[in-house]
């Protein structure tokens, strides 16, 4: 395989494997891509649970939250 960076993005990766934290770019890559996919993941759950929040508060069912320990609680409670 074969990708194709901006000269932006290959100085970025450069700069990666420069500071010592990688191996060399593919490592920097691969990182990329796993961040990418996680970040992908997380946007697809938060997509669902506002969709469900978004039902609960037209059907009328919501409640109201006072303070952040209240909030805390109430998400901290197993549905």
């Amino acid at each position: 395989m074969h990708v194709s960076l901006t000269p932006e993005l290959e100085r970025a990766v450069k700069a990666k494997v420069d500071s010592g934290l990688y191996n060399n770019a593919s490592e920097v890559i691969r990182e990329a891509l796993r961040l990418s996919l996680r970040m992908e993941a997380e946007n697809e759950w938060l997509k669902r649970e506002a969709a469900i929040g978004y039902a609960q508060l037209e059907a009328a069912e919501t409640v109201q939250v006072r303070s952040k320990e209240e909030f805390l609680q109430l998400a901290r409670r197993k549905p």
